[in-house]
C-alpha cells in the first residue's frame, strides 16, 4: 500500500510535468558541467516565469497545492 503524497511532492510532480520538454532535452546531454546545469536552471526559471504570466487564473498553481498566493509587490513610482 502506498502512502499519500505530501503537498510538496504533488507540487514537485506538477512542476516536473511542466518541465517535461526540458527533462527530455537533458536526457540527450552526454557531458554534464556547470555550464549545462546553469543553462537548465535558467531555462527552468524562465519556463516557470512564463507559465506564471500565462495562467488562466493567476496564482492557481499555489492555490491548487494549498499554498498562499503571494501578494503582488508594490509598484515603484517614477
Amino acid at each position: 500500500m502506498s502512502r499519500r503524497p505530501s503537498r510538496i511532492e504533488l507540487l514537485e510532480l506538477d512542476i516536473d510535468v511542466r518541465l517535461a520538454d526540458l527533462w527530455a532535452e537533458a536526457l540527450d546531454v552526454d557531458e554534464w558541467g556547470l555550464d549545462v546545469v546553469s543553462a537548465l536552471m535558467r531555462a527552468s526559471y524562465g519556463k516557470g516565469y512564463c507559465d506564471a504570466l500565462t495562467e488562466d487564473e493567476p496564482g492557481s498553481l499555489c492555490r491548487d497545492h494549498g499554498y498562499t498566493v503571494p501578494a503582488p509587490r508594490p509598484t515603484r513610482a517614477g
